[in-house]
């Protein structure tokens, strides 16, 4: 047997903090020579940070990242180490991984294939790599190999796959076999969504058996740079067996996943399929030759099993928990805020939001420790007496009920009990007299009083805006993050004031529709995560109907009835918005889904929110940045992009109608 120690590292980077992504990585090569591994594989541009954006096209990022590759080379004695950064060549710049070991530098390759869809622009920033082309990149005066290489170790060959290259259909792995190659390095930035690490999973399964390798897949952990959420979830893979794999969401900034291969077992499965496979001369180029002595690893590995939280029965609840939780976490220590404020309402939305703010503390300290959490989140001094999650959960999050004449008794008793059962410090503003002192002094200047027959919508409104202020206000005093409390649902039809309850810097549950919160909410009261169990202080809250209570009493107003019913809302959402559907479509497809409903409301409902939607895109523009959590996501910045000014689908609204007639 020939037996080598590999290791996958998580990284949780963060873009242009130099000093924190080299303490990161020179902390995983540390780790990772305590294992005695001989190659480590740490994620794409884990140098610079993956979502440095536009800044990428700056020089001074460029030599900052050479720099810092030429501090960690020395450290790589004993190691071959793949490192992510960007590379220019012949004035184009490429996103590439770097292998280096024994104290040098042996070569650089650039990304194949670019990823352009969703949030991703790397083609505004980067080349892709032409097939099959190596040549010699001059860096600071050295010319090393760049381009489509791979390497031979002490008779081990080691190939890449850089992220988005494993998810095409003409993988460059598939070339592993004609060239020998025994093992596979899978540097990648690859963010969360929904349920997508089981694809992940897939392709480096599918890729160590039939490549006949050994496949290594890094990942960054964390909120590297706002709006996009890095799960982790490091594998290693051999012939088609997952051998060790990473916990996702680690709180941890650094994770080194370890696993002991047989090379000769891996070439065995080559030798099986090697007659399936046909190249040109071109293809069959020399490996580079690389001074590396592999020593004797010891025949012992584990096997990282899920967490109970990977039930498949829960995994879109726990998933959506633990990415959002994380992503809080990082916000709040990258931003050095001090807190977090929440409006709470008493209603879903900001229910929603103080849990995941309570859960995000103890989740935390489950994963690594209460001083661990103290020491990460450092800048908070009044962290350090405490001694329980409960505790820290009163200093971080801050929960104020801002009652004008119209909020019920019910509303607030719901946000007092949530409030006081999270332990989130508690607070009630009464911001009716503002309210009025408004409506008088614009009803002056009219010269007549303002009437709910009239002027609802200005009504409505003014008392969403008046809150905002002092929300804000205390967020500025306790120098804490003020958390918008919209849903995706409300963005889709624009149901919010802007400058008042969509105010905030960062809007944690804006990529979720109102369906799924409510069905979380239940969730969360029946079960809940392991390191805390059910809320079943939520029962108030999920028994209430959703209200703006903007309207007088008498008026019994619900979300639902001004807009429509959730699940309908959302299914059209799906149709029109990510499947781009036309009304009359969007109608033929849910006429059939949705029975109880006649066709006369059903195409009034899809008319509404064609016309809502067009109306509203201005708001979507000013929501605060929202997390990326699946491939429905509405934010135009990264994913969904639609003018602000358009034609509103008047003709094809028209089609409907004449449809309907």
């Amino acid at each position: 047997m020939k037996l080598i120690k590999v290791a996958a590292a998580t990284l949780n980077q963060t873009p242009l903090d130099w000093k924190n992504n080299l303490s990161n990585i020179l902390g995983a090569i540390k780790e990772a020579k305590r294992h005695n591994v001989s190659i480590l594989c740490l994620p794409e541009l884990c140098i610079t940070g993956y979502g440095c954006e536009d800044a990428f096209l700056s020089p001074g990022l460029h030599s900052m990242a050479i720099k810092l590759l030429n501090q960690i080379v020395p450290q790589t004695k004993g190691i071959l180490i793949s490192l992510g950064l960007p590379i220019s060549h012949k004035n184009n710049l490429f996103n590439t991984a770097c292998l280096v070991g024994e104290g040098k530098i042996f070569g650089f390759i650039p990304k194949r294939y670019l990823a352009r869809s969703g949030i991703h622009y790397e083609p505004r920033w980067f080349k892709p790599w032409p097939l099959h082309e190596d040549v010699r990149v001059n860096v600071e005066g050295v010319n090393y190999p760049f381009g489509d290489l791979y390497f031979d170790c002490d008779g081990i060959r080691i190939a890449f796959e850089i992220c988005e290259d494993a998810w095409v259909s003409e993988r460059p792995g598939g070339e592993s076999i004609l060239k020998g190659v025994d093992i596979i390095l899978n540097p990648s930035a690859s963010h969360f969504a929904f349920q997508k690490q089981q694809i992940r999973e897939r392709f480096v399964l599918e890729g160590s058996r039939s490549f006949g390798v050994t496949y290594i897949y890094s990942n960054l952990v964390g909120n590297e740079a706002g709006r996009a959420i890095y799960d982790g979830g490091a594998m290693i893979a051999s012939g088609g067996r997952l051998l060790s794999r990473s916990t996702r969401f680690c709180f941890r900034p650094f994770q080194i996943t370890c696993a002991t291969v047989d090379i000769d077992l891996t070439r065995m499965g080559q030798a099986s399929s090697a007659g399936s496979h046909h190249t040109s001369k071109k293809e069959l180029s020399d490996p580079v030759t690389v001074n590396f002595s592999f020593p004797k690893a010891l025949p012992k590995t584990s096997i990282l099993k899920s967490p109970d939280w990977e039930d498949p029965k829960f995994i879109k609840e726990e998933e959506f928990l633990r990415a959002v939780a994380l992503g809080l976490f990082d916000y709040l220590r990258k931003t050095k805020s001090q807190a977090f404020v929440v409006s709470l309402s008493g209603g879903a939305d900001s229910s929603a939001v103080s849990c995941l703010v309570t859960l995000m503390i103890h989740i935390a300290v489950k994963d690594i420790g209460i001083e661990e959490v103290k020491r990460r989140l450092r800048h908070i001094r009044k962290l350090r007496p405490c001694t329980t999650s409960n505790e820290m959960v009163t200093i971080l999050l801050n929960c104020v009920y801002q009652s004008t004449r119209n909020s019920s008794k019910k509303t607030r008793d719901a946000a007092n009990l949530v409030a006081t059962s999270l332990k989130a410090n508690f607070l009630e503003f009464d911001v009716d007299a503002i309210v009025q002192s408004y409506e008088k002094l614009v009803s002056d200047q009219l010269g007549r009083k303002l009437n709910w027959t009239e002027d609802d919508i200005a009504l409505q409104n003014i008392q969403a805006r008046v809150r905002s202020p002092g929300i804000w206000m205390l967020a500025n005093i306790y120098k804490a993050l003020l958390l918008s409390t919209s849903n995706r649902s409300e963005a889709a039809v624009g149901y919010s004031t802007m400058d008042g309850d969509t105010s905030g810097g960062l809007s944690p549950i804006a990529g979720v529709d109102k369906a799924f919160l409510l069905h979380w909410l239940k969730w969360l009261e029946n079960n809940g995560p392991a390191e805390y169990g059910p809320i079943k202080s939520l029962s108030i809250v999920n028994a209430l109907k959703p209200t703006a209570e903007l309207r007088p009493t008498e008026n019994s107003q619900s979300d639902e009835a001004d807009l429509m019913p959730y699940d309908l809302l959302d299914a059209i959402e799906r149709a029109a918005i990510r499947d781009k559907k036309s009304p009359l479509e969007v109608f033929l497809i849910l006429e059939d889904l949705f029975l109880e409903h006649s066709p006369q409301p059903l195409g009034d409902w899809i008319k509404k929110f064609f016309t809502l939607w067009c109306r509203n895109q201005w708001k979507r523009e000013r929501y605060a940045p929202s997390f990326h959590l699946d491939d429905e996501n509405l934010d135009p910045k990264t994913w969904c992009r639609f003018p602000i000014l358009s034609g509103g689908f008047k003709q094809e609204i028209n089609d409907l109608e004449d449809y309907l007639k």
